[in-house]
């Protein structure tokens, strides 16, 4: 498929993305809590629901796609397009009551991420991307903000659930305290990869990131003239992600990497 023909992909998880939306923005008043790997990570019967409803809807409009979703819905693609669901991100924000909890779709083809959809309607925000099709919030280009220095960069970062990590992580924030504007841990790594390509961050780093945090995200930051990048410059992982405008990620590969 042409770049010029991801728009209809695009539209097809913002519809998702959006019925999604509306569907967690009823909030229950008694949570049903599934743990994870660990007692501090956990899903909920609305991360449960909205991926059954993201899935059921990509599938009645192309059935011979693949899934990779964050609760589980697998399945191989026989198309050659893959769709990657995060159907609530920032699950802990949302059992909170706290915003910036999202949905994050993106679908891949052989070449990476072709088309993303990230909403958050706490904060009421839409950020798209297609490949080559630059990045929008609310429908409005935008791009990340370059060049910052790293003693005036605004940076984001999260943490893992994991308590080994944690200790890494906690050594990282005390290195690059000193040498930064400051720091911010908002909870949702597809909306803070967003900041990121709107200029509401100046760089994020993160490491345990999976996939379905990662490709949505990532397309529109990139879109947006960010560089995403794992620990030592090479590809973004499960190890490591970095994100900034070019200035700043060499400086910060530079610090963290």
């Amino acid at each position: 498929m042409k770049s010029s023909n991801f728009d209809e992909l695009l539209d097809l998880a913002i519809g998702a993305a959006k019925a999604a939306g509306e569907l967690l923005n009823t909030r229950p008043t008694v949570f049903d809590i599934s743990q994870k790997s660990s007692a501090v990570d956990f899903a909920t019967q609305m991360d449960i629901a909205s991926e059954k409803l993201i899935v059921e809807r990509i599938l009645a409009a192309r059935p011979d796609d693949g899934i990779i979703g964050e609760e589980g819905s697998d399945r191989a693609s026989t198309s050659g397009y893959t769709w990657v669901i995060d159907p609530l991100d920032g699950t802990v924000n949302y059992f909170y009551g706290m915003p910036g909890w999202n949905v994050s779709i993106a679908v891949k083809d052989g070449d990476g991420v072709a088309a993303a959809a990230v909403y958050a309607p706490s904060i009421n925000s839409l950020w798209t991307a297609t490949r080559g099709g630059g990045a929008f919030l609310n429908g409005l280009a935008i791009s990340c903000n370059d060049p910052i220095t790293l003693d005036r960069a605004l940076i984001g970062t999260g943490f893992s659930y994991d308590l080994g990590k944690r200790q890494e992580q906690a050594s990282l924030v005390a290195r690059l305290i000193p040498l930064i504007r400051d720091l911010r841990r908002n909870g949702a790594a597809a909306v803070d990869l967003c900041s990121i390509a709107m200029g509401a961050l100046d760089g994020y780093y993160e490491i345990g990131l999976k996939e379905w945090d990662l490709a949505a995200g990532g397309l529109i930051a990139s879109e947006a003239g960010a560089i995403i990048s794992g620990r030592a410059g090479g590809p973004a992982g499960e190890e490591m992600v970095i994100a900034a405008g070019p200035a700043l990620h060499a400086r910060l590969i530079a610090e963290i990497g």
